[in-house]
């Protein structure tokens, strides 16, 4: 199946997002609803994504290799740590506290972002620091408010920050 470039660059959004939601999909391609992004995932793009078991969309991994030439496991099938991000992600990425070092809450995180030169707000980073714990490379730890780390070593990981 031959995509169009818009089909193609909504599943660069699919691949850099996943696991996600219609409602960050919708709010990212402008559509008016879930239903709409519901509707163009099949229409579009259903040989390229599956639900997981809590009903988030995911990527098939043919999807990446579609992006960008590249697959997000390595040569043995084994799952790879190439992690698809926007950038408030990635520059979260880059000062997040690492796996043995003691967890920093939100607004540490907020914190170290501005100390980088990196503009943002408590809630951006709430929810990108969300979003970095569902693709598993960022940990919640549970103290009196919840706390994060990075889940592997950052030198483990390669970056690829969304246009």
């Amino acid at each position: 199946m031959s995509l169009s470039e818009e089909a193609l660059a909504r599943l660069a959004d699919v691949v850099a997002l996943q696991p996600t939601k219609n409602a960050e999909l919708q709010e990212r391609w402008g559509l008016d609803s879930g239903s709409e992004v519901h509707e163009y995932l099949e229409s579009e793009l259903e040989e390229y994504y599956y639900r997981d078991e809590n009903s988030l969309i995911c990527a098939t991994p043919e999807a990446p290799r579609l992006v960008d030439g590249e697959s997000d496991e390595d040569e043995d099938g084994t799952a790879g740590r190439i992690v698809r991000v926007p950038a408030l992600q990635a520059r979260i990425l880059e000062v997040i506290a690492g796996p043995d070092e003691e967890p920093q809450s939100v607004v540490s995180v907020l914190h170290a972002l501005e100390d980088a030169g990196t503009e943002s707000d408590t809630d951006a980073v709430r929810s990108a620091l969300r979003s970095l714990v569902d693709k598993g490379v960022v940990e919640r730890v549970r103290l009196t408010v919840p706390t994060f780390r990075l889940a592997v070593a950052g030198a483990d990981l390669d970056v690829r920050e969304l246009d």
